[in-house]
């Protein structure tokens, strides 16, 4: 099986940046997709694939958030949000088929200041929760936009970002906590020294300076890790400030 996932920072814009071509030549069983920032009545028919089923959630607010997955295969079924969290801002959708779980998610970002840091860490115990529950029946694949860059390995200048949304302790102690429940980052486990990110800032010419963050991931649970057959990130690819990952997994 081939997986995607791509924080897209608008599917409107980024289908106007190649986001078809990426899809195409991607050719994936799954491809999840982070911050659409759109609503139903605003898909139009670009936005349909042939042999693809596709699954949205919005955010409430517009032009915000926002989750899609498209599907070959049908799933059994499909869960929208998690427990918990009554933001109503389109983070999460859960797609259940006969050997796993598949979890697509748009982690909050804690914003400038840290604002919006308890309710990023309250989020997180929900996520969790959800992850826990889904794979005590069978073994789960949670990808997306997680907004964390786990280790220094992870960021470009860990010292001078040591405080701020999405490498602070209190978030990488939550991507730590997560993992030690039993879950793999299958880049990390795979290419335990390798240098590359997934975001970087659109400010100071960060992306040709290479200047980024690795906070798009393929986590699986720990049960399944061992068919994980490559894990992968497009850097290469453009059409938003996150570059598209993916993962290869047998079952």
């Amino acid at each position: 099986m081939k997986l995607v996932s791509w924080n897209v920072n608008g599917l409107r814009s980024c289908m106007k940046k190649g986001f078809s071509d990426f899809f195409a030549q991607a050719d994936a069983d799954l491809f999840a997709i982070q911050e659409t920032k759109m609503q139903p009545d605003q898909l139009d028919d670009s936005m349909s694939f042939d042999g693809y089923f596709r699954y949205m959630n919005s955010a409430e607010r517009k032009g915000y958030s926002g989750t899609m997955v498209y599907a070959k295969k049908e799933p059994l079924q499909v869960i929208y949000d998690i427990d918990g969290d009554t933001t109503k801002e389109g983070r999460v959708i859960t797609l259940e088929y006969p050997d796993f779980w598949f979890v697509c998610a748009y982690v909050p970002n804690s914003k400038e200041q840290l604002a919006r840091l308890d309710y990023r860490m309250e989020w997180e115990g929900y996520l969790k929760a959800h992850l826990l529950k889904l794979d005590q029946t069978k073994p789960v694949i949670y990808t997306g936009d997680l907004n964390v860059a786990h280790e220094e390995i992870d960021i470009k200048n860990p010292a001078s970002n040591h405080h701020n949304a999405g490498f602070s302790d209190e978030e990488r102690a939550k991507m730590t906590e997560l993992l030690a429940a039993g879950f793999t980052d299958t880049f990390r486990h795979l290419y335990p020294d390798a240098v590359k990110y997934s975001w970087w800032s659109y400010r100071f010419k960060a992306r040709e300076r290479n200047a980024g963050w690795r906070i798009d991931y393929f986590l699986v649970s720990n049960r399944i890790a061992g068919n994980v057959k490559d894990s992968l990130i497009y850097d290469t690819v453009t059409g938003s400030d996150h570059c598209p990952v993916g993962l290869q997994i047998e079952f």
